[in-house]
């Protein structure tokens, strides 16, 4: 008798309650695609006003995100640039210039790095493409393990040639393997 007469009082704080709701999960990150090319200059993109040279899948990318038009590059040539660009660094306090194809890896796998960072805040990372940053500890053995390389600077995945294609060796690494590799 006395749990009915106390009904009245509670029945508000229970319809109260029973609407309110957990916090609905964050939704999906956005994601990042930054597309980082030697010698590209801002008008060589169809997003950017470039004529005589299609780009519809940039020009997509660039119509769905985020353009970057004041953005500058710490560096004239391919290493010191992309090596500001990891790791938010002028690369000539590291004394960084343009790399041999078998230098070894120019960031400190302890450094924090963007996609160090990325990976933090819940990304899944990857490179892919011209590394030039240096593989290794410099003296590598390109049958074997080829570490420590861009996994070990906050990549979950990469797929890359270590410098150009003029400079030796000539392979493509995936993760820590020479692709294709024959022994």
């Amino acid at each position: 008798m006395c749990s009915i007469r106390l009904l009245p009082f509670f029945l508000p704080f229970l319809l109260i309650l029973s609407s309110c709701q957990a916090p609905a999960p964050t939704d999906r990150l956005p994601n990042i695609v930054i597309v980082y090319v030697d010698d590209l200059g801002y008008g060589d993109i169809g997003a950017y006003g470039a004529k005589g040279v299609e780009t519809p899948h940039l020009d997509r990318l660039a119509g769905e995100g985020l353009r970057f038009t004041d953005a500058h590059c710490a560096a004239a040539t391919c290493t010191p640039s992309r090596y500001a660009l990891l790791t938010g660094s002028y690369a000539f306090r590291a004394q960084a210039g343009i790399l041999p194809g078998d230098a070894p890896l120019l960031i400190r796998p302890n450094m924090p790095t963007l996609p160090g960072k990325l990976q933090q805040a819940g990304y899944a990372t990857g490179v892919i493409g011209k590394w030039h940053l240096g593989l290794g500890n410099g003296d590598l053995d390109w049958n074997d393990t080829i570490a420590p390389g861009p996994l070990e600077v906050g990549f979950d995945y990469c797929f890359l040639i270590p410098a150009t294609g003029d400079r030796v060796p000539c392979v493509y690494v995936e993760n820590h393997a020479v692709v294709g590799l024959d022994p």
